[in-house]
């Protein structure tokens, strides 16, 4: 029998979400609002530390509602990291506003501090300070945030942490997305969990989050007749989507684990090899391991990050590169970049392997075979 397809990050459902989607249609709740909703929001916030939460129809919904809650309009500024994927940046155009992409460090890949904080200090001089700072957490690590948090807050800049890919991971032992003025998550299908599409907004305030809702709501105002004084939203999620959430955030900790055995799997079979190197884990935090991150020398290893993915899809396994730098992207090429050799580095060296959290042993082998077999056809020893 033929090996079957090895997919990057597909869903992994545990069971638990059937008893909830069934509730909601067993009640008719079936709108995006009611019972399920309501507690998936209690429940997150229960689970991440955050005060207020908000479901959403995706984590881009989250970053737009940010974004204008925040003030951002035509022709602001918003620092935003260059290595992630277009959804951390599309709502910035939305709002008419110019993206600042700022480079990563090596220490985690993520935002760096020095860049972010040079470069504020740089546009305040000139009087246009950012109006909002997007920290993007890579992969499922946490940027260093402190001192992206102190900057920001001597200049009363909101800091909007996109921690998409970061649920489960730590940051001096809290969670990314809740140190900032808000945060938001991602149920995307591939997700370390998931509603199959939806996201969620958190924050400390509850005055912001209680005027997101509105704006996710068709910003219809409190009267008895359809009346709008804003331009409103369809952003809300689904009764039935919240249910498949609820359950799915019961085995959080399971999948992290998993994900992070992946890891460590992989660090056994693969760190020894020539011109391989993981993704690190900083030291001030977790690394919740959502996808297993490798950089590829070719004058060691004898072969491409390219040349391995395209041998791992030759035996149905799918590898994905690193996040092309938005800087390097040809619809933002006309946009401020701020650096940018570090995040290029990574793009082109790097290669995201399987991590679902369902990977088997052999699973992991089958990768691990044909990334080793990559360097021992080049003849390098």
């Amino acid at each position: 029998m033929p090996n079957r397809r090895l997919y990057l990050s597909p869903p992994h459902m545990s069971g638990l979400e059937q008893q909830y989607v069934q509730e909601a249609f067993d009640s008719n709740w079936v709108a995006p609002l009611g019972p399920n909703v309501d507690a998936f929001e209690r429940e997150f916030c229960e689970v991440v530390g955050a005060q207020h939460a908000l479901a959403l129809s995706s984590g881009t919904a989250a970053i737009h509602l940010a974004l204008i809650l925040a003030g951002v309009e035509r022709d602001d500024e918003v620092l935003v990291s260059t290595l992630t994927f277009s959804a951390s940046v599309n709502p910035i155009i939305y709002q008419g506003a110019r993206p600042v992409f700022i480079d990563s460090e090596r220490e985690s890949w993520n935002l760096d501090p020095a860049l972010v904080i040079e470069t504020i200090a740089r546009k305040v001089r000139q009087g246009k300070p950012p109006r909002a700072v997007i920290p993007v957490h890579l992969y499922g690590q946490s940027a260093d945030l402190d001192p992206i948090l102190d900057i920001c807050q001597r200049y009363e800049i909101p800091v909007i942490e996109d921690a998409a890919e970061a649920l489960g991971a730590t940051y001096k032992g809290r969670a990314p997305g809740t140190l900032g003025w808000a945060g938001i998550f991602s149920f995307n299908g591939n997700k370390i969990i998931t509603t199959s599409g939806g996201g969620m907004l958190v924050s400390a305030d509850a005055d912001f989050i209680a005027h997101a809702r509105k704006l996710a709501t068709q910003a219809r105002d409190p009267a008895p007749h359809y009346q709008h004084s804003e331009i409103g939203y369809n952003y809300r999620m689904s009764n039935i989507l919240a249910g498949v959430g609820r359950g799915q955030l019961q085995v959080l900790d399971e999948r992290v684990q998993a994900r992070r055995r992946n890891f460590e799997s992989y660090f056994r079979t693969l760190s020894d090899a020539p011109g391989i190197q993981f993704m690190p884990e900083a030291p001030w935090g977790r690394h919740n391991r959502w996808l297993t991150v490798i950089t590829i020398d070719p004058e060691l290893f004898g072969s491409t990050s390219e040349q391995v993915r395209q041998a791992l899809e030759a035996q149905d396994i799918e590898a994905r590169p690193v996040w092309k730098p938005m800087h390097l992207q040809p619809i933002f090429r006309d946009y401020e970049a701020i650096g940018g050799s570090v995040a290029a580095h990574f793009f082109e060296r790097g290669l995201c392997l399987p991590s679902g959290s369902q990977m088997s042993g052999s699973d992991l082998q089958r990768v691990v075979d044909v990334i080793l077999d990559c360097h021992n056809r080049s003849g390098l020893s």
